[in-house]
């Protein structure tokens, strides 16, 4: 099972403007937990997060980080309805 567990803040200006992709992402079918590192210290320490936003995509217990820079493809296609 995928799943994508996004690491943001509140105060995080580049986070506020991922947060929508990640609803999207989540509306296609993808679990997607989102973490605010404000309250959620052992999350932060399990996947060693060091700057926000973080996404990490969980499969069968494997981690794989996505940059952002993917992910901003990935909304940029889903955006122009290519996906």
């Amino acid at each position: 099972m995928k799943q994508l567990w996004y690491f943001s803040a509140p105060w995080c200006g580049p986070c506020k403007m991922f947060g929508p992709t990640m609803d999207r992402v989540a509306s296609q079918g993808i679990q997607v937990n989102k973490i605010n590192i404000d309250y959620e210290a052992d999350a932060v320490t399990k996947y060693g997060v060091r700057s926000v936003p973080t996404t990490i995509l969980v499969e069968n217990g494997k981690e794989l980080r996505l940059l952002l820079e993917i992910l901003l493809y990935f909304q940029h296609r889903i955006l122009n309805s290519e996906i």
